[in-house]
């Protein structure tokens, strides 16, 4: 597993929501490959390596409040 860099600039994913709704868009697809993408990789290279590979995708949409 290697992790890519979130919108906070760090690696990994960031736990904190803020503190009104939010919405969370999580995003799964099938590959037809491994990618060979060191840690940090920024959402641009992962598009890039994907790109021709990708055989199904599929989509969920959450709001979070608290």
């Amino acid at each position: 597993m290697v992790q890519g860099m979130n919108s906070s600039g760090a690696a990994g994913y960031a736990a904190a929501p803020p503190d009104k709704t939010h919405t969370y868009v999580i995003t799964v697809y099938a590959l037809d490959t491994a990618l060979d993408l060191q840690a940090g990789f920024s959402q641009t290279e992962l598009t890039n390596a994907m790109e021709g590979h990708i055989l199904a995708l599929g989509e969920l949409d959450a709001q979070y409040s608290n």
